[in-house]
């Protein structure tokens, strides 16, 4: 684990400032439904569905330096995806705003996977989206598949893919580039063990060519051996950030105590 660069004069690349998200869930009788269930529900001229509002992140106040790799913890349902997803761009805030000194890049977004497509194309596609010239794409395409652990099934259709494989491959050609900012979902709980110790080295050399990096994940091991910082999040309120083991520790006190 290496030292936190916060407050050393590192440029900042993620200034969070008092942000919230709020988004809209369609909730039938009895619980939740989908969008299909309130589309045959609207058919069948049934009850209209109930609209629930979800205030998934509140007031939420971070900045993220050039070199950090930040863990993002907390229980399941405490905002960290939705957090991720609002730095990506993809979920406007209701308040507060988030600034980024840097493109940000969601793992498995820019990646472009489509089912009916070969692993081997969607790897093309995938560095092409980013924007690697084809030249470029064809120097890293082995190195990639080989990063991957896919195989054999590069050459078959996404769709016949487990869903560790696909996050797997994801994972391989999002970190075939470098990033200024690269948001990581819990990519690192799939596959074995040897796939997590190349993930896990991949970031910290993401992280020494001066990127950010916040990964979200359920493995405090994988938190810890990574990363150099973490936030944790409790029911959407950012409840500590700081140095990695500290925030751990915090959060493996408040769950026993719980």
């Amino acid at each position: 684990m290496a030292d936190s660069v916060a407050g050393s004069g590192v440029e900042p690349t993620v200034i969070a400032d008092r942000l919230d998200i709020i988004y809209k869930v369609i909730a039938g009788q009895g619980g939740k439904g989908t969008a299909a269930t309130a589309l045959r529900r609207i058919v069948n001229r049934q009850d209209r569905p109930t609209i629930r509002e979800v205030h998934a992140v509140r007031n939420v106040s971070f900045t993220a330096y050039k070199g950090d790799a930040i863990g993002v913890i907390g229980r399941n349902g405490s905002g960290k995806s939705t957090m991720l997803r609002a730095i990506a761009g993809l979920l406007p805030p209701v308040s507060g705003a988030v600034y980024t000194g840097g493109r940000p890049s969601l793992l498995g977004v820019n990646a472009a996977m489509m089912n009916d497509l070969t692993g081997e194309r969607n790897v093309v596609l995938g560095c092409l989206a980013m924007g690697m010239s084809p030249a470029e794409t064809q120097r890293r395409y082995a190195e990639i598949v080989d990063f991957s652990g896919i195989g054999d099934f590069i050459d078959l259709p996404m769709s016949t893919y487990s869903t560790g494989m696909q996050a797997r491959l994801k994972f391989a050609i999002a970190s075939a580039k470098t990033h200024d900012i690269l948001l990581v979902d819990e990519a690192l709980a799939t596959g074995d063990a040897e796939f997590r110790v190349r993930s896990e080295r991949k970031i910290k050399d993401l992280r020494d060519q001066a990127g950010t990096v916040f990964l979200v994940s359920h493995s405090l091991d994988v938190v810890q051996e990574t990363c150099n910082r973490a936030l944790w999040l409790d029911a959407g309120v950012l409840k500590l950030d700081g140095p990695v083991d500290e925030v751990i520790a915090a959060y493996i006190r408040s769950t026993r105590a719980g």
